[in-house]
């Protein structure tokens, strides 16, 4: 009986998955823990394995399409099965075909990530591929493995010894177009995950050798990707939650000499720098849990009262932006938020964030303090009802108590959801922001 390939869910907020390509073609045949398709959702790529063996007998979606989260999107089967001409829906639901002993959403929630998803545990791999790595003198934390939940088989490791490096770049259905129009790989860039080429690269190098483009014609790339996604979903926000921005000045005299003093401490105990970064994102935390408002999120015509107080951190990184998540910041330690904070960065540029590590965020602080940017209007990152916009520190002549005095001034900007949050609230919630920036000492009791 064909089995179906469902579009899985990654996040309890994820509702569609980018199909960014198709590792088989309709016809091939799929083995189990096989690379079978790579999807885009929530600014990372995932790449799913096939959990059946037989024939690709049919896929519904294209490249660059948006399926519904646990929408059938091809069947697994014998040859010559009798599989529906349209895609069935959520869960085959137009379809006779059933999951055996186990339910869609079971099914969805197994392990999915490919090595390009770095877990820091010893790699998985078959006792005959152990021993045939040591004796070709290879590490097998280097080895992308084929088999369930990237375990490593003996083909696999046959296949690194064999293979040169600049394969390892490519997606299997990339290389064997490549082979196929006599295409030289290494002349061609990859625009996939740190720089894997995939199938459009090598379409448009197939294009590019056909056809020569004229000098002065204007240089053009199609969205996609992580791109179109934060495009979608910066314009959904834009478009749909009624933006009101506040902005605020805050005197960071008492948080330069709290940073100056604790530096050594958390440098002890860490080996790492206290950033204000690190310092800001404790005080939003303080604050957040007096405000539960500001703390909810809107879905589905509701308004959900977070418990948890979850900090997503806006990371810039190659042609786009992902928002790592620090969980229950109110209950740590700026020491603890320092190693956190360092490490999603750090894997954020890399690209090796896990997916639990990008989702669950209950508000978004967006740091633009190492630019020459004042003040700016954050959009929010729904489906949370905030954000709060960092901008520079500068010296600027204050009046205090009737004196002019150079102080180091930041501007934070707060947009807000006006269909949750009023304008009093939201100015309550900077203000106690504020208050709490300029007594530090607060955030240590």
């Amino acid at each position: 009986m064909a089995k179906e390939i469902f579009m899985p869910k990654l996040s309890s907020t994820m509702e569609t998955g980018t199909l960014l390509e198709w590792f088989k073609e309709e016809g091939e045949t799929v083995e189990i823990g096989e690379p079978l398709f790579e999807i885009l959702t929530d600014k990372i790529n995932i790449e799913v394995e096939a959990y059946d063996d037989g024939i690709l007998l049919k896929k519904y979606f294209n490249t660059d399409d948006q399926v519904p989260v646990n929408h059938v999107i091809g069947y697994i089967g014998q040859v010559n099965e009798q599989v529906p001409a349209e895609p069935p829906g959520e869960s085959g639901a137009s379809s006779e075909q059933s999951v055996p002993d186990e339910t869609v959403a079971e099914k969805v929630e197994r392990p999915l990530v490919a090595a390009s998803v770095v877990s820091g545990e010893t790699p998985r791999a078959t006792p005959a591929a152990r021993k045939m790595a040591k004796t070709k003198q290879v590490e097998l934390t280097a080895i992308t493995g084929s088999g369930p939940n990237g375990r490593v088989h003996v083909k696999d490791v046959n296949h690194y010894v064999s293979e040169d490096k600049v394969h390892s770049k490519i997606t299997p259905l990339a290389n064997k177009i490549a082979q196929q129009e006599n295409v030289d790989i290494t002349a061609v860039s990859g625009s996939g995950l740190n720089g894997k080429i995939v199938k459009q690269d090598i379409s448009a190098a197939i294009q590019n050798n056909t056809t020569a483009a004229p000098a002065s014609s204007e240089k053009r790339r199609k969205i996609s990707g992580m791109r179109k996604v934060i495009s979608d979903r910066m314009s959904q926000s834009a478009f749909t939650a009624p933006h009101v921005t506040l902005t605020s000045e805050i005197d960071m005299t008492q948080i330069k000499e709290l940073r100056v003093q604790l530096l050594p401490i958390v440098e002890k105990q860490t080996g790492m720098r206290l950033s204000y970064t690190e310092v800001i994102v404790k005080a939003v935390g303080l604050v957040l849990s007096r405000f539960p408002a500001v703390n909810a999120s809107f879905i589905k015509d509701e308004i959900v009262y977070n418990e948890g107080v979850h900090i997503g951190l806006a990371v810039a990184v190659t042609d786009g932006l992902m928002v790592p998540v620090l969980k229950n910041v109110n209950q740590k330690g700026l020491a603890d938020l320092t190693m956190e904070a360092k490490d999603i960065g750090k894997r954020a540029r890399e690209q090796k964030l896990l997916p639990d590590q990008l989702k669950g965020s209950t508000f978004t602080i967006s740091n633009l303090g190492m630019y020459a940017i004042d003040a700016f209007t954050p959009i929010i990152n729904q489906p949370e009802t905030a954000i709060l916009g960092v901008g520079r520190m500068l010296e600027k002549p204050v009046v205090i108590k009737g004196e002019i005095e150079v102080r180091p001034m930041m501007t934070l900007s707060l947009s807000f959801d006006h269909r949750v949050i009023d304008g009093a609230p939201a100015a309550e919630f900077l203000t106690e922001l504020k208050r709490v920036l300029e007594n530090p000492f607060e955030l240590l009791v």
